[in-house]
């Protein structure tokens, strides 16, 4: 009998909701290991933590996923370095979202086979001999541990408690992150890929839902930006932090206005390290203007084609080099029978040589934004001014 009762209740013999709340926060905590160490830190650098809460993540890790690190690290760099594009690990637009879903986890083990690509994407990685013996070497190990212990824990329920920890990963992160977080969800910026933010508010996957943002600013180890978003994997940061724990190395950009009239190399830092940012409030600015000449086209009956006021927003906001052929052709149209909309998008496409990877110096690029903010001035178009106006006065956040 009393074999028979710890088969089924093990040792912990916890009630139903017991074994559902614990399950939970070991899940958590998986999530917790891959955000904070893997991604955060291992892979963008932008938060060190102590050697003893490396430690803990990378065992718990192999206990719980049987991931390598060097391994999730070069195939998550190389996503970003290749991002949308054929030689992307995992986009949902060059496999399809149903592949990503489902299939996420065998496209990272399918991706982990190159060694060369492992060799160049995954340096800094851990490389002791815990890692090149252990974790490394023998990661069916550490899941394997992990069954055991769940069912002497829990008894019988112990498999489906290991059978939920084993698919936690491949579905929440391999699967919706990197399948519905670029296809589905709200862009706060027109960066150069597909991202989105899933919700405002990131704590089920550990943050990572606020995927658009981390995107834009790939080694920011914050992930929310706006008030209203909340990453829950800045907030482990944080705590770590004032336990002496953790260091951030870097968070996103915040632009800071201020009362002063001259560009300087400050004034350019600022500008190029908020380009997204700038780039939305550049439309914003020009909502008025684009407004008023959308009304005033379709006034006119014409045969050219009147997108919608949400999507000329979206094309301005965007890079030019990321329009598709269609959009190009209908903006075109746009521009050649509106000389105020030609302007303000030359102006874009003008500060987009200032923000964008440029091979000019740092001299070269001041000149080109004092140019740009005198053109505005003297174009007549209250809104660029205005605009110009902002640009002289930004300065990086302390």
């Amino acid at each position: 009998m009393m074999m028979l009762s710890f088969l089924q209740n093990g040792l912990l013999n916890l009630s139903w909701w017991g074994i559902l709340c614990t399950g939970l926060i070991l899940t958590q905590t998986t999530i917790a290991a891959v955000t904070l160490y893997l991604h955060r830190s291992q892979t963008h650098r932008g938060v060190d933590f102590h050697p003893v809460v490396n430690h803990f993540f990378r065992f718990w890790l192999w206990l719980t996923t049987g991931m390598v690190t060097k391994e999730w690290v070069a195939i998550h760099r190389k996503h970003h370095a290749r991002c949308e594009t054929e030689n992307d690990p995992h986009s949902p637009k060059m496999v399809g979202l149903d592949t990503v879903m489902w299939r996420g986890a065998e496209l990272y083990r399918d991706a982990a086979k190159d060694h060369a690509m492992l060799n160049q994407f995954g340096k800094g990685t851990p490389d002791d001999w815990l890692e090149r013996h252990i974790y490394a070497a023998h990661p069916v190990w550490g899941i394997a541990i992990m069954l055991m212990v769940d069912v002497l824990l829990f008894g019988v329920i112990g498999l489906t408690v290991w059978a939920i920890q084993m698919a936690w990963i491949p579905f929440w992160a391999a699967g919706v992150i990197n399948g519905m977080g670029h296809y589905f969800g709200y862009r706060n910026f027109e960066n150069e890929d597909a991202s989105t933010n899933l919700v405002p508010w990131g704590f089920w996957i550990g943050g990572e839902e606020l995927h658009n943002n981390h995107h834009t600013f790939g080694t920011a180890c914050k992930f929310s930006y706006h008030w209203y978003e909340f990453d829950i994997g800045w907030l482990y940061i944080r705590i770590l932090s004032t336990l002496k724990l953790a260091t951030v190395r870097k968070t996103p950009p915040k632009l800071a206005l201020q009362a002063q009239h001259q560009i300087t190399f400050d004034t350019l830092q600022a500008v190029i390290s908020n380009r997204y940012f700038l780039a939305v409030r550049y439309t914003q600015q020009m909502k008025g203007v684009w407004q008023q000449e959308l009304k005033h086209l379709q006034s006119q009956a014409s045969s050219i084609s009147i997108p919608k006021a949400k999507i000329l927003s979206t094309w301005l906001q965007k890079e030019p080099t990321l329009l598709i052929t269609t959009e190009q052709q209908q903006l075109k149209q746009l521009l050649d029978n509106s000389p105020a909309l030609a302007k303000i998008y030359q102006m874009r496409q003008e500060l987009s040589a200032v923000w964008g990877r440029s091979n000019l110096s740092k001299d070269e690029l001041l000149h080109k934004l004092q140019t740009w903010c005198a053109q505005a001035e003297a174009s007549n178009i209250e809104a660029l001014a205005h605009f110009a106006h902002t640009l002289r006065q930004a300065r990086l956040a302390a």
